[in-house]
């Protein structure tokens, strides 16, 4: 007997064994029991997942001997015909290649024939979206209005693509992806009906690559099975398909947290000497730290991971908070994407493994302007200053932040107090004590720039002309509107920055000084009073 793939082998013949898509299944079998039959069927949704198996299988319940029935029995002269797909009334059409009208109107001239020995005449079209817009519209009357005897079923993985006209006409049902744990009971049936020996892991690993399509699942495992030698195993599989095994991930990612970048590249090495792509190196390093992010969240349903949370080393779940992460997945995401434009991949991704040996020392400007105005509230109450917690990180001496990284980098420093000093409980302050400041200068002001952690706005600082402070305010003067209204955009920020460098709480004016008129424009440079004279202007200097 010729051989035949597990796809079309394990393809379910009844509404009973169709798995994943129990909504379609309950309202399609209680439709035909109550006799409520449509004359047109819209099945949506993603590759693999049983829309034309299902597109099948109403057409057995339709035309069963025994029916129309929810359970056609598959052994009649109809269901039989069905299942072999030569059936004179149940007529297949590949949209992909019957596109044109003409293809349409040969259509509409069958359906005046009724169905030769079954009960309907049933048309599926499987990816439907692909007709033109002219067939679509031939098409419209006849959905609309067909013979009783006619039953059109249609099946798209793109249903946007499908005219609003024709959707109008269908009832419409959505096929959901399949859950993974079914996937691999699936995959684990077919390894027993073929004698196939299978490690847990190995069929949790095909599951989770068919993102949730059965027929992509079957497709994978008949080629995993054909060099497995009776046994599939996941080590058998990463050697075979060249994939990244966690394992691997886990002492890269240890050494660069240990501050170990040659070990870290020497991993990457490996990896491209076992015959691994750069892409699938980026794909399965993404896939990893995104199981990071998810357990730095509470989240450990594999389902959901992708991975077995037991995979992942314990040191390294401890490493890195949750902020930290996301700013890693975003670097991975973003490399996927340019690397195609890379003169060298292999460049990219020696430099992101060297950024991501600063991960543990990254805090976004958000988490930033928080710990400044603790630090504020804490100066202004009078009590110790906060230690703020970070991440656990292995002994290692700190690495100089990139000066310009693709995630805004700041090193991060815990605040202690000295052991020595003894800190007494602070007495209540009364409402007219004064709090004492520190009086801002042109060199406090460079620093203010820094807690802003924004270099065009410390530049803009760096402009100030003058500056007048009392008991209350503090006004900066500038020469250029433009600067003035630059800050003032993030005058909250400027306030939070002031009140941490010099304790100021105060209301802060930000002013621009008039530049002074030449007393005796007639010393000026006569070229320049000559073209002051053309334009009616005046000579200022500032």
């Amino acid at each position: 007997m010729a051989y035949e793939v597990t796809a079309t082998r394990k393809r379910p013949q009844s509404f009973d064994t169709m798995i994943g898509q129990e909504f379609v299944v309950s309202t399609i079998t209680h439709a035909i029991e109550q006799g409520r039959i449509a004359h047109a069927y819209l099945f949506s949704g993603p590759r693999g997942v049983g829309k034309t198996t299902s597109a099948r299988i109403l057409a057995k319940a339709l035309n069963c001997e025994h029916g129309p029935t929810a359970h056609p029995c598959g052994e009649c002269a109809s269901c039989r015909e069905i299942t072999a797909g030569n059936s004179p009334d149940v007529i297949e059409i590949d949209g992909a290649s019957n596109t044109s009208v003409n293809d349409i109107r040969a259509i509409k001239d069958e359906v005046l024939f009724p169905p030769q020995a079954s009960r309907y005449k049933i048309y599926i079209i499987d990816e439907v979206h692909m007709l033109s817009i002219s067939a679509f519209n031939a098409l419209l009357k006849t959905i609309e209005e067909p013979p009783e005897y006619i039953i059109f079923i249609f099946a798209t993985t793109e249903l946007q693509k499908v005219p609003a006209t024709i959707r109008s006409r269908c009832q419409q049902f959505h096929f959901q992806l399949i859950n993974l744990d079914q996937v691999k009971e699936k995959l684990k049936e077919a390894a027993t009906d073929l004698g196939v020996q299978a490690d847990d892991d190995a069929l949790f690993w095909i599951a989770k690559e068919s993102t949730g399509s059965m027929r992509d699942a079957y497709t994978l495992f008949d080629q995993v099975v054909s060099f497995s030698g009776g046994h599939i195993t996941l080590s058998g599989i990463k050697d075979k398909l060249g994939i990244v095994g966690v394992d691997q991930l886990n002492q890269m990612v240890l050494g660069m947290l240990r501050g170990d970048m040659k070990g870290a590249l020497t991993s990457f090495q490996t990896m491209l000497h076992d015959g691994i792509s750069i892409d699938q190196c980026v794909k399965d390093l993404t896939q990893y730290y995104r199981g990071l992010m998810l357990l730095s969240q509470g989240i450990t349903d594999e389902d959901i991971l992708g991975m077995q949370e037991s995979e992942f080393d314990p040191e390294v779940r401890k490493a890195y908070t949750n902020e930290q992460l996301e700013a890693a997945v975003e670097m991975l995401l973003k490399l996927y994407r340019d690397i195609r434009y890379s003169l060298n991949p292999r460049f990219e991704v020696e430099l992101l493994l060297s950024r991501l040996g600063q991960l543990p020392y990254l805090v976004s400007p958000t988490s930033l302007v928080k710990r400044l105005q603790a630090l504020q509230q804490s100066l202004t109450d009078g009590k110790p200053l906060p230690a703020f917690q970070r991440a656990q990180l292995p002994t290692r001496q700190p690495v100089a932040v990139p000066s310009k990284p693709s995630f805004q980098d700041v090193p991060v420093h815990h605040f202690q107090q000295p052991k020595e000093q003894v800190v007494s409980t602070p007495t209540p302050k009364t409402p007219d004590s004064p709090v004492q400041v520190k009086r801002m200068t042109k060199e406090d002001l460079g620093t203010v720039g820094q807690a802003l952690n924004q270099p065009m706005l410390a530049a803009m600082l760096g402009n100030v002309t003058r500056i007048e402070q009392d008991e209350h305010s503090l006004t900066l003067f500038f020469s250029k509107v433009y600067d003035r209204d630059k800050l003032k955009m993030a005058m909250d920020n400027l306030k939070q920055a002031v009140a941490a460098v010099t304790g100021f709480t105060g209301n802060i004016q930000l002013l621009v000084e008039e530049p002074k008129k030449v007393e005796n424009p007639s010393t000026a440079d006569p070229a320049i009073s000559k073209i002051a004279s053309l334009f009616g202007g005046t000579i200022v200097t500032e």
